[in-house]
């Protein structure tokens, strides 16, 4: 920690009684660069209760969390201010260094003075220093009004519902059911195996994926922990976090309806394949077709050791069109990588080379992305013949046929000086990717967040990879965003691993962030329940008054109530009333 230390031992006194230590980050120059950190802590070293405040290099760090913990010992701290980074990355970091030292993690307030100040602000360090001290001050005003609160202990039901009984599912319900959990894989398709289970030869290990499957699901049908529901779907859910009740229609429409006990979800609902519109790169045409069309002629090929032929005629040139539903190529919405798609190519050209050497292939691209482990992928397919050619995203290829029906695809070649090559082809294979499969009822049953891309959200992609903001409910696979049926399984792991945590110890704890009812305020008016999105909100009567009650294990303190009540009866623990209103006046006092 800096030598800059501010130590007020008649600061609680003087101030309302409170004993609050403040640390503002350097974070490595992040915050450092366009803050003037040394003077943050001046600046607030007289505001009232602050009895430390100091500068850290890096406060995640374990040498500044010892510091830290040590401070809240030393100077019997009841308060605890980090401006750092976001509330996203480091909350639990810094509980626990309150909970280590004592005191109670919340009361621990964390101020984001590096995205929503120095990041946003790195052409005016006199600004951004004056807004980072009224940021922190807030951050001060809040936890001089914070109060000790206790977790919410549950118990847990040993038992996981995993939802999609592809390979990143059936690998899950293997996984819990091997460590002591019960498992009910609910699968919407008669089959399982998802994706894979249509899939030949794979790469790097050259097992056909209906071979896959077939050993996965006999690994199932092995464990008798697991039950597996095939057509079925998930309609409903009640309960909460660890006692969630789980309502499954099997047998589609107007068939039954079965209610499972569960304490965890795992969504691994998979992907869609993209569809191009009619016309999009010469779909529709006669010859036109995406690769999962051309994988399954391939594969079809090498079972019957037949000539590659399509709809009876004979195979002799294919281009490979990239990219096609994804990166924003000819004007997709979609902006992500989908990540398999040139791995798959260049592999399924390797297999078309295996089974004819003569077939010509062209491949136009935009970049190649045959990362880590298949990249050799890429230098076999060149080396067995394979033309690539890579085109600009503002140029893309364009298909047409010609007076004799056959086709032919014209691109500026980037690698030739932008030369035009006009190709004849007897298939141009769109290299189409990944997309969020249709999920609107387990979306509305499950609250589950997604993002702009449409796949769903986790918390954060390094350090709660697999969790979502509904508690318990995990996802894993390519429901989450495109990726290789080995990333998929690494998830599925993942999400096993984190509910084995949750469940094993057969108890959880739950944030105590929750919103709270005055019933003596409340009139009953009902606003609030429609207003709440996870169903926790109900009324209840006492003799003769009837008032709102919320559910302190089914609110996920989103807050959203607070504002919607006309009576101002309801509050938020963590953001109560009056811990909002001393950050507004902190902040009101910054001239503008």
């Amino acid at each position: 920690m800096s030598d800059q230390v501010i130590d007020r031992e008649d600061a609680a006194e003087d101030a309302g009684g409170r004993r609050i230590g403040v640390y503002v980050c350097h974070c490595g120059g992040n915050i450092s660069d366009y803050v003037d950190v040394e003077q943050v802590v001046s600046d607030i070293s007289e505001a009232g209760d602050v009895v430390v405040s100091r500068t850290t290099m890096f406060a995640c760090s374990d040498a500044s969390q010892q510091d830290i913990e040590a401070d809240i010992k030393a100077n019997d701290l009841d308060g605890l201010v980090v401006a750092s980074c976001s509330p996203k990355l480091h909350t639990y970091t810094f509980r626990s260094v309150a909970q280590r030292a004592g005191l109670n993690p919340y009361e621990y307030t964390q101020v984001n003075i590096r995205e929503q100040c120095s990041w946003v602000h790195t052409d005016d360090r006199e600004g951004a220093t004056a807004k980072a001290t009224a940021l922190v001050k807030a951050g001060i005003g809040r936890t001089r009004n914070t109060v000790p609160l206790e977790p919410m202990v549950v118990d847990t039901i040993p038992h996981t519902m995993v939802i999609g009984g592809g390979i990143a599912g059936l690998r899950a319900a293997i996984g819990l059911a091997d460590i002591g959990l019960r498992v009910t894989l609910v699968e919407r398709e008669l089959v399982l195996g998802g994706w894979v289970r249509t899939l030949g030869k794979m790469y790097p290990h050259d097992r056909q994926g209906a071979d896959l499957i077939a050993h996965l699901v006999s690994e199932v049908k092995r464990r008798d922990a697991i039950n597996v529901l095939t057509g079925a779907e998930v309609v409903g859910k009640s309960g909460s976090f660890g006692n969630y009740h789980v309502q499954v229609r099997v047998g589609g429409e107007g068939a039954g309806t079965i209610e499972v006990a569960v304490g965890s979800i795992i969504v691994a609902t998979g992907f869609d394949s993209y569809t191009p519109e009619d016309g999009e790169l010469g779909f529709g045409l006669p010859g036109v077709i995406t690769l999962p069309q051309f994988k399954s002629l391939v594969d079809g090929a090498a079972a019957s050791a037949a000539p590659l032929a399509w709809e009876g005629r004979p195979v002799r040139s294919v281009a490979y069109v990239y990219c096609v539903g994804s990166r924003g190529t000819a004007g997709c919405s979609a902006q992500y990588c989908s990540r398999f798609c040139c791995a798959s190519t260049v592999q399924t050209a390797v297999e078309v080379a295996g089974l004819d050497r003569s077939v010509r292939q062209f491949h136009l691209y935009r970049d190649m992305r045959t990362y880590g482990k298949f990249e050799p992928l890429y230098t076999e397919a060149r080396d067995l013949g394979s033309v690539f050619l890579k085109f600009d995203n503002d140029e893309p290829p364009t298909v047409a046929t010609s007076a004799d029906g056959r086709l032919t695809v014209t691109v500026r070649d980037l690698l030739t000086e932008r030369t035009e090559l006009a190709i004849p082809v007897d298939l141009v294979v769109l290299v189409t990717g990944m997309v969020p499969r249709e999920n609107s009822t387990l979306v509305d049953v499950l609250k589950l967040p997604a993002g702009t891309d449409g796949f769903f959200n986790e918390i954060h992609p390094k350090l709660r990879p697999v969790e979502t903001v509904v508690d318990g409910v995990l996802i894993a696979g390519a429901s989450q965003g495109p990726k290789t049926s080995s990333e998929a399984v690494i998830q599925a792991l993942a999400a096993v691993t984190q509910s084995a945590a949750i469940l094993k110890k057969g108890y959880t704890e739950l944030d105590p962030l929750v919103a709270i009812v005055e019933p003596d305020d409340c009139t009953a008016c009902g606003v609030c329940l429609t207003a709440c999105p996870y169903d926790a909100i109900s009324m209840t009567e006492e003799g003769d008054r009837h008032f709102a009650v919320i559910s302190p294990t089914g609110c996920k303190g989103c807050g959203g109530c607070v504002p919607m009540c006309p009576d101002n009866a309801i509050d938020l623990l963590g953001y109560t009333n009056a811990q909002v209103t001393a950050m507004i006046s902190s902040l009101a006092e910054v001239p503008v």
